[in-house]
């Protein structure tokens, strides 16, 4: 998250009659932190008080209105230089003076249905500049990973701060408690973040998990996280109420920075975020990320976006993704071995294909910068949607453009010719015939055309493609995609 630290413009017209109020539609607060996190957790329901600072280092008085926004039922309360209530009109501060806000909240960590962290906000409206300072308050008992340090991005004279929870060389997150994220994470250069099977990671708006720290000169950083089938990790929003289970973007993205090399992720559910796993990387010969059995579904973005990146994929499902289900981006080298990527999209309209491959991009001077595609792979996998065409290539004929779909069931523009090296016995614009893609259950229907269509060797090339996404064995006419025919 980042936080933008205010610059202070004095266009004032100051009069020296202290009793003539002036309005300064401009005027600009100060607070003494822009985030009030309540990090008490109660074992029965309480209540906890924190002091907000505000201050008005303008030369002039001035005249604002302090509400909370109201995002939450009731949890929080507010009493304003002695005036309690919840929206607080034409308070006074005097020139250079500050006056003290003190916010309550009530918390009854029995209620399951209250998320882990309960946020609200504190709406400063002077004139008609409108501020805002952030509630937050654990809700339920976890593990919290809220910001701890920060780091300076200077861009010419700007400067931005960025808050973040610097984690432990080489912690390990366990399944006893659930594991909440306020902001960003980040995994350092040489250590590494082990999470195993079972846990529960939710993300709160705007969260997330970077590997490798922007701010350090060195590179690297590891993620492993070691689900197991039955007991896998989960990663979602932090909002327990029902009406959030299907709204996307609730989080941001597991971002595996430039650097980062040799992550894994086994066995993930990955749920209502903005992008799942987001892979940049550096030249290396290593993997960047191997992801086995997951699951990515109802991001409102995409779901793995490599950027010059090395990535395999097994027996994984990408569905319901805003944007993209797979981006190969910018160059690199991708393998993807029984995948389904079913991307119905019903939370809105959708116009960019689920699978996106791509050579080249263009620098900020307008140059065309070529970076090869040295391997996008598919192998015995489903690619499907609800638009016509759902695979698009981005080819700059000067650099490598090398693909692959062997033994696929592809939806693709009719007109493209797939009479070539790149297309292996595939299946063109026929249904897959999942057994009920409104309910999104993507075992596949006796009458598929995907039932024992794949190549025993692909499945052969890695173990883990021995069985499907369920556990349950292949055999040597094996089915395509994650999940095997309905018996």
């Amino acid at each position: 998250m980042k936080y933008i630290l205010p610059i202070l413009v004095l266009i004032l017209t100051y009069s020296c009659k202290k009793e003539n109020l002036q309005t300064e539609e401009t005027a600009t607060l100060q607070f003494s932190n822009d985030t009030v996190i309540f990090d008490t957790i109660f074992s029965s329901i309480g209540s906890v008080t924190k002091q907000l600072m505000v201050y008005n280092y303008n030369n002039f008085d001035i005249i604002t209105n302090v509400r909370l926004s109201g995002d939450t039922e009731g949890n929080f309360r507010m009493n304003v230089d002695g005036e309690s209530g919840n929206n607080i009109q034409n308070v006074k501060i005097l020139a250079n003076d500050s006056m003290f806000v003190f916010v309550e909240v009530t918390i009854d960590p029995t209620n399951t249905n209250i998320p882990y962290l309960v946020s609200d906000s504190i709406i400063f409206t002077t004139g008609i500049k409108i501020q805002d300072v952030d509630l937050v308050a654990y809700g339920q008992d976890a593990y919290f990973h809220t910001a701890n340090t920060y780091g300076d991005i200077i861009n010419g004279e700007d400067t931005s701060r960025f808050f973040y929870h610097q984690l432990e060389c080489n912690e390990v997150w366990n399944n006893d408690k659930p594991h909440v994220i306020y902001g960003y994470v980040i995994v350092d250069p040489n250590c590494q973040l082990t999470i195993n099977a079972g846990s529960n990671i939710y993300l709160h708006k705007n969260s997330g998990v970077i590997v490798g720290n922007p701010f350090s000169a060195t590179t690297g950083g590891t993620i492993k996280v070691n689900g197991e089938l039955g007991n896998e990790v989960t990663f979602r929003g932090d909002r327990l109420d029902s009406w959030y289970d299907s709204l996307p973007g609730q989080w941001d993205k597991v971002w595996l920075y430039p650097g980062s090399i040799n992550n894994e992720f086994n066995y993930c559910n990955f749920q209502n975020g903005t992008i799942a796993i987001h892979a940049d990387t550096v030249t290396n010969i290593n993997p960047t990320a191997v992801i086995n059995n997951c699951k990515i579904d109802n991001m409102s973005a995409i779901g793995i976006l490599g950027q010059g990146a090395k990535i395999e994929v097994n027996n994984t499902i990408i569905t319901k993704c805003g944007q993209y289900s797979v981006v190969c981006n910018i160059g690199g080298d991708y393998s993807f071995k029984h995948c389904t990527f079913a991307n119905y999209w019903n939370f809105d309209f959708r116009n960019t294909p689920s699978i996106l491959l791509n050579n080249y991009y263009e620098g900020s001077d307008g140059n065309i910068y070529i970076r090869d595609l040295n391997k996008a792979y598919f192998g015995n996998c489903i690619i499907d949607g609800n638009l016509t065409n759902e695979i698009s290539f981005q080819e700059n004929e000067i650099g490598n453009f090398n693909y692959t779909f062997d033994h696929c069931l592809i939806k693709i523009d009719p007109n493209e010719d797939t009479e070539n090296s790149n297309y292996i016995n595939v299946i063109k614009n026929e249904s897959p015939a999942f057994e009920n893609k409104k309910l999104f259950d993507f075992h596949l229907s006796q009458n598929s055309a995907c039932n024992s269509a794949g190549d025993f060797n692909i499945t052969q090339t890695e173990q883990i493609l021995y069985s499907d996404l369920e556990g349950k064995l292949r055999d040597n006419v094996p089915d395509l995609g994650a999940l095997k025919r309905v018996n």
